[in-house]
């Protein structure tokens, strides 16, 4: 694991560390943290099957982005954070972050 994903987050501060086979996400996935979030998830993500997005407090279009390019409709997505299902419709993604046909 790399450092930033063993830092303990900042109240609100987006972060991501794994466990097992699972991407755990906390604090707001927003485009202003996740240009750093991105270059720690890029050490963790192979072989990852689940997103865990219990202790996210919101996404916005950049999180979902991310969350859509990790998932790929290939992974399982634990938790609902705010603007999750919001954005997931207007993006017409499914459950799995996979677009819908």
């Amino acid at each position: 694991m790399t450092a930033a994903a063993l830092q303990p987050a900042r109240a609100g501060a987006a972060s991501v560390r794994r466990d097992g086979d699972t991407l755990v996400f906390a604090g707001a996935l927003e485009r202003g943290a996740l240009a750093s979030l991105w270059r720690s998830v890029q050490t963790l993500r192979a072989g990852a099957r689940v997103i865990d997005l219990r202790d996210v407090t919101r996404v916005d279009s950049a999180g979902l982005a991310l969350l859509a390019e990790l998932g790929d409709g290939a992974a399982d997505i634990s938790g609902t954070p705010t603007g999750l299902v919001e954005l997931r419709a207007a993006y017409r993604l499914d459950e799995r972050l996979g677009y819908t046909r």
